[in-house]
């Protein structure tokens, strides 16, 4: 239940059990994840599923660490392998593989957003491929979550030295001021989980947030500049300077371009003693303006760092979503203070979002839905599961490998998709494992991997798989049919993973699969050729 008055918030949740009778499980050895889904479900009397047996977890298991189907020989081998933490050597196996990096990246390059600009784009392919490639890199080496969010959130400088810049670039873009542009919307819900763009023009009818909240976060981003190239052009580089530091910049790079482009007269052209003096005069009136802008640059003191609220003239100073007072130097760069609040062990929005984002990848439903809208009023379906999971990122230093362990050595993880009479209808508590589509990459290179005709994009290699792609907008009927992100806005709505009727069709009657079961190159035909016996050659399909 929910209460509001004006911008205060409280939730109360009652537990109504369902009349069926549920035996006590022994939860004394139970892992963490297990204990606490376990005592829901006993609480709401919903009986669990059994385990799934090893093919099917190895094929689940193969699709949401890696991306990618296990080949036969992985197959056979792992049903073979007696050894009773045969799950847990593989998992770790798993996290070993290129393919896992190659998921990985994929999956926080939806998150922060890499994509071309959608008008007067300054990125390029080379932008794109550039941070796609700072994120891999992050990815192999086993970054935490906070040291990626701090690199990107504090980035600078140059983007062809500095490509997180390009969260800036796409997220800032050509807006002026700063405050006026989608970071701050794009900030919460990718960081925080938390949709705050509704308080941009008033206070938000259902949640705490009001139009100073949003003003006050938007000052955090208010020094931040945009010298915008094309690539061929030179870099774009972010400046963190207020607009009066950022014009006097400016000036003072035309004022040098002026000077370049007056060199001194050659000695037979300088006849003209009176054109000669008059030239003089110019260029030493340009040297005077630019020492005088330097000298004004040097002695520059930042107003304070401020934004205008723009319903109530008020100017307000940075301070982060739970209105903490954060005294922030004039001198110095807002985010960074912005950035030490949101990664303080205490803020579970931090922690939260991310936690939230990977238990909905591996279950299928996150612990608060939607995924990215964290709020007192939308509370998590498991409090203490949410507690420990937030516990446990924060403590292992915010690192995925960690939590994706925990959850898929889960006996929550590993239960059957096989519902019971009791669950049948359960879609919250994770009673049973809940089916659901495959991401549209994922399912494209599963194909090509199962017919071994791999499919081609344009400005790519042949043979590249769709989770190694770096651009979302490259040409693919299949991955736009199937709900790959756009990475146009933070949200998570952004990929679809329903099932649609034109879905069906492409599959069963598309003119894309029958070339591939027809291909001389592909496994079937090479299969049907090499063994008489139809009955292996499904086995070894499927």
């Amino acid at each position: 239940m929910r209460v509001h008055f004006e911008d205060l918030v409280e939730t109360v949740t009652f537990t109504i059990p369902y009349p069926h009778r549920v035996a006590q499980a022994d939860l004394e050895t139970a892992a963490a994840i297990d204990r606490f889904v376990a005592l829901k479900l006993q609480s709401l009397h919903i009986p669990p599923s059994p385990q799934c047996d090893d093919a099917t977890f190895l094929r689940r298991v193969y699709l949401d660490l890696i991306g990618t189907l296990p080949t036969p020989e992985e197959v056979r081998a792992f049903l073979a392998d007696r050894r009773e933490n045969r799950r847990e050597v593989v998992v770790d196996a798993l996290f070993e593989r290129s393919e896992f990096v190659d998921y990985w990246t994929l999956f926080l390059a939806d998150l922060l957003q890499n994509r071309k600009e959608r008008d007067h784009d300054v990125r390029g392919v080379k932008g794109v491929r550039a941070f796609h490639g700072w994120i891999r890199q992050q990815v192999a080496a086993g970054s935490g979550w906070d040291e990626i969010a701090s690199s990107v959130l504090t980035s600078k400088r140059s983007s062809f030295e500095h490509p997180q810049v390009g969260y800036y670039v796409v997220t800032v873009g050509e807006k002026r001021p700063t405050e006026t542009s989608e970071v701050m919307d794009s900030v919460a819900q990718s960081f925080l989980g938390t949709r705050i763009g509704c308080a941009k023009c008033h206070n938000h009818p259902l949640e705490k947030y009001t139009q100073d909240d949003y003003h006050h976060f938007a000052a955090f981003f208010s020094r931040l500049g945009l010298d915008r190239h094309k690539p061929e052009e030179g870099p774009t580089v972010l400046m963190v300077a207020s607009q009066d530091r950022m014009n006097l910049v400016r000036r003072i790079e035309q004022l040098e371009k002026k000077l370049a482009e007056m060199p001194p007269m050659p000695a037979e052209e300088s006849k003209d003693a009176a054109e000669e003096e008059k030239r003089q005069k110019q260029l030493q009136q340009q040297r005077e303006q630019l020492e005088k802008a330097k000298a004004e640059l040097a002695n520059f003191t930042e107003k304070p760092v401020q934004v205008r609220q723009p319903r109530t003239g008020a100017m307000l100073p940075p301070r982060p979503l739970d209105r903490r007072d954060l005294p922030v130097d004039p001198q110095s760069d807002p985010r960074e203070m912005l950035v030490d609040w949101m990664t303080d062990p205490a803020n579970e929005y931090f922690s939260g979002a991310m936690v939230n984002r990977l238990w909905k990848h591996f279950l299928g439903v996150g612990l608060v839905e939607p995924v990215d809208d964290l709020r007192p009023s939308n509370p998590p379906s498991n409090g203490p599961l949410w507690d420990e999971l937030n516990r446990q990122f924060v403590e292992s230093g915010y690192s995925f490998r960690h939590i994706m362990r925990m959850i898929v050595l889960s006996e929550t993880y590993q239960a059957s998709s096989k519902t019971l009479p009791e669950n049948a209808t359960e879609q919250r508590f994770y009673s049973h494992f809940y089916a659901r589509r495959l991401p549209a990459e994922v399912l494209v290179d599963a194909v090509s991997q199962a017919t071994g005709v791999p499919d081609t994009y344009p400005g790519y290699p042949r043979g590249i798989r769709a989770i190694q792609l770096a651009d979302p907008t490259v040409e693919s009927y299949f991955l736009g049919l199937f709900g790959r992100s756009n990475r146009t806005t933070a949200c998570a709505c952004e990929r679809t993973g329903e099932v649609t009727l034109p879905q069906l069709l492409h599959l069963q009657n598309g003119d894309w699969i029958e070339p591939k079961l027809r291909s001389a190159d592909g496994r079937l035909r090479q299969l049907v050729a090499k063994e008489a016996n139809n009955d292996l050659v499904l086995d070894e399909l499927f």
